[in-house]
């Protein structure tokens, strides 16, 4: 849901009900500190607007000691009334300087807590929920979402209550030293021009929520589609890419000037609003100057309390409708904690308790959706330190086994159990803990080599490390880059071949030291030479473990002590390798049209280096042309870019 989304949000009490929720980060339990610092804060808060009141009285009555009527002494008087007003205006300053300083720290702690609970929660949703969403869009609302929490403190504790204070304090000393039409008409004018700020901010709120939601488009297109570089490289796409990004940035803009349009209206109303009461308040003040019942002093002081109020008023509009989207922004962030969780720990939920690994599915069934079932009455066990191969069609359930016992989601139907405990019944923590996963597409994260390995084990040693890598047989590839284990990935590890990529993921997952291992396709989309040395290191990690192969290719899985054919969410065949070949069935069928398909690559390889050709024709088929150099500088090129980057070369 996305800002703009959050009817709530609009009603004054989902801003109640914001700020609610915001109060105790502002106040927080077992923090001394930072309670006493919102105290100091509040009294130099009051103390600087009191200060700033009497800051016109002190001017006015310099005024009037300089004017031929004044009584007191020309020669000390005004210096003192000078000092004094001078005094003031410093103290009003440093108090608002000081104030800021001393509950910046309240203000950024309630931000950082904010932004930390909501991230944790992230990541404890389900599955489900990350892959509806889209990742541009999410960021960009918890960052408006902690940015609003810093405009709500900064505008309305600090601009909009003691505005509203000094205003009542100000009407108050002109109704006891003049009358009460001065205060009538200063209070008139101040509700008429807030009245009109609040109405027509309100109206062009709307512009304001367009362009967010323009702004968000835009943003969620641009991450998209740089991390889907490679893709839109592969297709050509990027005038694509580039038109949908600007017909974005078009409604965006569009958005933009109609905002400010509409704000320049505000700002001339506001003016004029202003320039009404100022000017009827001078004319009062002016006729009784003339009358002598007023000094020039006091005239000036009318002028000067009308002008002080104003000012922070011409900031009313802003921030009005600051701290509005700041409440609206906080909400949507809010409503991220209220996401429930679809796949939660039970209360009093214990950890996995130490185990050989044996893994159970008894009669289980799930689907994605209420109206699609994936799996239908799946059993099976694994029993420890054997493994189990699961192969079939695509969508026949495959990849959604690992994934329940793995408990991104939960069971419609049946059980998933470990060491015969129940997954649901134990702690996700010490249940994913004692899994470990290298699946088709590893995804590493932009840092250096080290950091993803260590990311089994954040707290490993060096020596762990690349113990780890040995055992992944990545170790001296990575002493021959320039800067070895600080060599950087690049986003989602591009700058590393698959082959490199898919040991990385297997020291890792040594380093984790698991006691099941899951290998989600983990060699499909690698070459045939490639896949031999995975399938090496593979074959040296799950030694000893519990182990869950999901495969397509059947060359693979040959080695599984048992070998299980799923078809429509059910065991279609189950056994080893050479009685599932010796059935005739599904598992059979599937070898064979495999095994063709590879004798028919080989025969086709063979025949096209046998069969003779002239050089400049085997030039043009490498991919270079007549002046390619001898041995074909495109055919080595091509090999570079399979096996690895030329910024990480192998």
């Amino acid at each position: 849901m996305t800002a703009s989304a959050l009817p709530a949000a609009d009603a004054p009490r989902g801003h109640l009900h914001t700020l609610r929720r915001l109060a105790p980060y502002l106040w927080p339990r077992n923090a001394r500190e930072l309670r006493l610092r919102v105290v100091v804060a509040m009294l130099m808060l009051v103390a600087a607007k009191i200060a700033n009141v009497f800051v016109p009285l002190a001017y006015a009555r310099a005024v009037d000691a300089l004017t031929p009527h004044g009584t007191a002494s020309i020669a000390a008087v005004p210096v003192a009334m000078v000092l004094g007003y001078g005094l003031l205006r410093v103290a009003t300053s440093l108090l608002g300087e000081l104030r800021d300083a001393i509950f910046v720290k309240v203000q950024a702690r309630a931000a950082r807590q904010i932004a930390a609970q909501v991230f944790q929660h992230l990541h404890a949703l389900s599955l489900r929920f990350h892959l509806d969403r889209q990742t541009g869009g999410l960021s960009r609302l918890i960052e408006r979402g902690t940015r609003g929490i810093n405009f709500v403190l900064d505008f309305m504790l600090f601009s909009i209550v003691p505005t509203i204070f000094e205003i009542l304090l100000v009407a108050v000393i002109l109704w006891r030293m003049f009358s009460f039409s001065f205060a009538a008409v200063t209070l008139g004018t101040i509700g008429l021009y807030i009245a009109f700020t609040l109405s027509f901010t309100n109206w062009r709120l709307r512009f304001r929520r367009e362009m967010n939601q323009m702004d968000q488009d835009a943003n969620t297109k641009a991450v998209d589609s740089l991390l889907n570089f490679e893709t839109v490289k592969y297709f050509g796409n990027e005038r694509h890419e580039e038109r949908r990004y600007d017909a974005a940035l078009a409604s965006y803009e569009r958005a933009y000037v109609r905002s400010e349009t509409s704000l320049n209206a505000l700002n001339m109303g506001q003016a004029t609003i202003i320039a009404g009461g100022l000017t009827a308040v001078m004319l009062m003040a002016a006729s009784r100057v003339a009358a002598g019942t007023m000094t020039v002093g006091d005239f000036v002081l009318v002028n000067t309390y009308l002008i002080q109020l104003y000012l922070p008023l011409n900031m009313l509009g802003f921030v009005y409708r600051e701290v509005k989207q700041g409440l609206v922004d906080m909400d949507s962030m809010f409503t991220l904690l209220r996401e429930p969780q679809e796949v939660s720990d039970p209360p009093g939920a214990q950890p996995l308790p130490p185990g050989p690994g044996e893994v159970r599915f008894r009669d289980v069934r799930f689907g994605y959706r209420p109206d699609r079932a994936i799996l239908k009455g799946l059993s099976f066990t694994v029993p420890p330190g054997r493994t189990l191969a699961i192969v079939g069609p695509t969508g026949a359930g495959k990849s959604t086994v690992s994934r329940l016992l793995f408990r991104f989601y939960d069971v419609s139907g049946g059980a998933v159990s470990v060491d015969g405990h129940d997954v649901r019944a134990v702690t996700q923590e010490s249940l994913r803990a004692a899994i470990g996963v290298v699946p088709q597409d590893t995804v590493l994260f932009n840092d250096t080599i080290r950091y993803n390995i260590a990311y089994g084990r954040p707290d490993a040693t060096q020596a762990e490390i690349e113990e780890a890598a040995r055992l992944a047989q990545v170790h001296d590839f990575v002493l021959r880059l320039p800067d070895g284990y600080d060599t950087r990935v690049g986003e989602r590890g591009l700058k590393l071949s698959g082959g490199e990529k898919q040991r990385v993921a297997i020291a890792r997952t040594i380093l984790k030291n698991p006691r099941i291992l899951i290998l989600d396709e983990a060699t499909s989309a690698l070459d045939t030479r490639t896949e031999s040395e995975i399938q090496s290191a593979l074959r040296g990690v799950s030694r000893g473990r519990t182990t869950l192969v999901i495969a397509h290719r059947l060359s693979t899985v040959v080695d599984a002590d048992e070998i299980i054919v799923l078809a429509e969410g059910q065991v279609a065949e189950r056994g080893s390798h050479a009685a599932l070949l010796a059935a005739g069935g599904t598992y059979a069928a599937m070898w064979r049209r495999q095994s063709e398909a590879v004798a028919a690559a080989e025969a086709a390889a063979a025949a096209d280096l046998a069969a003779p050709r002239d050089p400049d024709s085997a030039r043009r088929r490498l991919g270079g042309g007549p002046e390619a150099g001898e041995g074909g500088t495109a055919a080595r090129g091509t090999s570079a870019t399979r096996g690895s980057s030329a910024e990480v070369p192998a």
